[in-house]
């Protein structure tokens, strides 16, 4: 009796170890320090089929069912997933089912002057449950409000985050120097919206204030701002109705501290080195000296 409960003892140890490595432990060539994208949308056939193919288990029946064990295919979050070493299927099935990513934070910097769309495909390419149309419907009315900078998101984070995270950045950016916009004599739309022009039309810090003051002056003269970035001035006069980008603080700084000077029109050269002129004739001569082929 007792030979027999050895034999059968020895015998359930020997099936538990062949059905752990022929079903639950990780694949020999288990590729280490493998980032796995969990596509938004993607169902649990479609993970399993992805971490079998990519050889990081070795049934995808073990996986499908391990994640019904840790929450459910409907609990599943779709992000990227770091795996560092060597795991077995549970321990896969259970950091896919509860979203432990164990990813660094995602870093993403917006270059001053995007717009709402070029900050969408920014977005797109580094998280994957951004959604690019619902961004641009629910940021509409933030053009001008987003302010330029590094970001560090998880992956997992959306469209409303990046908008929370953004604006809020901009009202920490803005808020002490309101008391220089309203000494300004402007309301902060003007400021926000010529800053905004102010980014495009410049090519560095050399001449931001000086476009800046050329620009206001020409809207205090009732004349149209004629600026390429904003293609609408050449046919009204004042500002853009709304930002055409979303400026930088040295725009805005620019933009709040325009520098007078006698002169009413600007270019740059195809190297970038601005030329001014008092009057159209004296910008005309710029014109055909340093942009012959325009």
């Amino acid at each position: 009796m007792e030979k027999r409960n050895i034999f059968y003892t020895g015998g359930t140890v020997i099936f538990a170890l062949l059905f752990y490595s022929l079903f639950l432990a990780a694949p020999a060539d288990f590729p280490a320090g493998n980032i796995i994208r969990i596509e938004k949308g993607s169902n649990l056939r479609d993970i399993s089929s992805l971490l079998k193919n990519d050889h990081m288990i070795k049934s995808r029946t073990a996986f499908e069912f391990f994640v019904l064990i840790f929450g459910g295919e409907k609990h599943i979050i779709s992000a990227d997933y770091l795996f560092d070493g060597k795991l077995p299927v549970f321990e896969i099935a259970r950091r896919i089912a509860t979203g432990e990513q164990h990813m660094p934070p995602v870093s993403v910097t917006i270059p001053e002057g995007f717009n709402l769309t070029q900050i969408a495909d920014t977005f797109t390419a580094h998280l994957v449950n951004f959604n690019k149309a619902e961004f641009l419907t629910e940021a509409e009315s933030k053009e001008g409000y987003l302010f330029p900078d590094t970001y560090f998101f998880l992956s997992t984070d959306n469209e409303k985050n990046v908008i929370d995270s953004m604006s809020g950045n901009f009202t920490k950016k803005i808020t002490p120097i309101l008391p220089e916009i309203i000494s300004s004599g402007k309301n902060e739309k003007e400021v926000i919206t010529m800053a905004s022009v102010i980014e495009r039309e410049a090519k560095g810090e050399a001449d931001r204030a000086i476009i800046s003051g050329i620009l206001w002056h020409r809207v205090s003269i009732g004349m149209p701002l004629q600026v390429d970035a904003a293609p609408e001035t050449y046919k009204t006069k004042g500002l853009p109705k709304s930002p055409i980008g979303n400026p930088g603080l040295l725009a805005i700084e620019a933009s709040i501290h325009p520098q007078s000077s006698p002169y009413l029109y600007y270019l740059h050269d195809k190297n970038g080195n601005i030329h001014y002129a008092k009057t159209f004739t004296e910008h005309k001569v710029n014109e055909a000296k340093y942009l012959p082929s325009r």
